[in-house]
């Protein structure tokens, strides 16, 4: 059994001498501990002092370095350091094992050093999305894509030391397997040129309120990322898109609406063409009393008075000549109502139309733009407007078409059975 475990331990080049053997655990034993205290060291020393005086400054921007760790992850590279000079030294008489010592001592360092690569990407992305500028120009898939080629460069790296092979081997090799790659990684390449493109054109930007219907998609963005694009809807839930379909499908952005700082109301009131008709004195008399209209009544009348007498025209029939109807006061209310509304923009757009008549009545739409983008304001204010544009209808002795229902039908139908 004893001559067993010697020829065992003599298979990894170690001596069977029993004082060789506990000199090397013991030598192995002092370099895990000299690991342990230059970790410990380095931590202390950078805690002490880089993270003292970051915590002091008033920037609060380098705090971020902090709070990814990056100080944690640079106190890794000490104890692989120690390792990597040591190890070889203490095992220099077992060349098998120094050689174990050796790479795993350079693989641990290879992944130290793309865990700290890493957290600075992530400190330096969110550095970055502090700045306005961020919303404009997001480089969240830029950061995603220097990662993804860190990471392969750090495997190409721990493969090369396993195998013992130069580096550019294999990346050789990557260029051989090239349509394999371009398959593998399809979606982070076309997410990658759909974020230049977005980031180029100025097409989206985060915080910016899209709508695509096609993925139900109707809310603010919340991340751009390499592959995705993440979007909270109005009802809290969260729509995740591919990156491409903003470049290959059509969407529509809202943000020249936001920047403006005006956004529309474009919403119509439709009138019974039944009740549309010439305006007798006795109306006339009555809209000369609505403030918003008596200097508009008064003009109306002398310019068409004037007109009708110097053309000599027979008025007995109101047909013949100019005449004011009640629809086209009510158009001229509507419009002298909002131009004095305090929450409507005169900077855009500002039209009252009559569209064409159809089996539904004569529409007045009203197209004009609040001074405000803010939803629940701008909601109220619509509410608000077209409230008091449908009390006002029966003023001008007009009525608002409706589809009958099936209580005007019984009502109809009880009418002429009591006749």
């Amino acid at each position: 059994m004893l001559e067993t475990i010697n020829e065992y331990i003599q298979s990894f080049g170690l001596s069977a001498d029993l004082t060789h053997l506990v000199t090397l655990i013991v030598c192995a034993a002092v370099v895990v501990a000299l690991a342990w205290l230059a970790y410990l060291v380095t931590k202390m020393i950078v805690h002490m002092t880089i993270v003292r005086l970051i915590s002091k400054t008033e920037n609060k921007r380098d705090d971020v370095l902090k709070e990814m760790r990056v100080f944690r992850r640079l106190s890794n590279i000490a104890p692989g350091l120690v390792v990597s000079l040591l190890g070889p030294a203490v095992f220099s008489d077992v060349p098998l094992l120094a050689n174990i010592v050796s790479i795993a001592a350079a693989i641990y360092l290879v992944g130290a050093v793309v865990l700290l690569i890493d957290g600075l990407l992530n400190a330096g992305l969110a550095i970055y999305q502090t700045y306005p500028i961020s919303r404009t120009m997001p480089i969240t898939s830029f950061v995603q894509i220097a990662k993804l080629i860190l990471y392969v460069f750090g495997a190409i790296t721990v493969l090369s030391v396993v195998l013992g092979e130069s580096p550019m081997t294999f990346i050789a090799g990557l260029g051989a397997m090239a349509a394999v790659l371009m398959f593998v990684f399809k979606d982070p390449i076309l997410g990658f040129v759909a974020g230049i493109q977005l980031s180029a054109n100025k097409m989206v930007a985060v915080g910016d309120w899209i709508s695509m219907p096609k993925y139900g998609v109707d809310g603010d963005i919340m991340e751009i990322a390499l592959t995705t694009v993440k979007i909270r809807n109005f009802d809290k839930t969260i729509t995740t898109i591919p990156t491409q379909s903003l470049i290959n499908d059509s969407f529509k952005n809202w943000r020249g609406m936001q920047d403006t700082g005006g956004r529309r109301i474009k919403r119509a009131v439709n009138i019974d063409l039944g009740t549309v008709k010439f305006c007798d004195a006795d109306m006339l008399e009555r809209f000369a009393k609505i403030e918003h209209i008596s200097a508009y009544i008064a003009e109306m009348r002398r310019e068409i008075e004037a007109h009708n007498q110097g053309a000599g025209i027979d008025t007995s029939n109101t047909v013949n000549g100019r005449h004011l109807t009640n629809l086209g006061t009510f158009r001229a209310y509507v419009e002298a109502y909002l131009r004095a509304h305090p929450s409507i923009s005169d900077q855009f757009t500002f039209l009252i139309r009559q569209l064409a008549p159809s089996e539904m009545g004569v529409p007045i739409e009203v197209y004009v733009f609040t001074n405000t983008t803010n939803w629940v304001e701008y909601e109220g204010i619509q509410a608000d407007i077209f409230d008091h544009l449908l009390a006002a209808v029966p003023a001008f002795d007009l009525k608002v078409f409706q589809t009958p229902s099936g209580g005007d039908f019984t009502r109809a139908l009880s009418a002429s059975e009591s006749h």
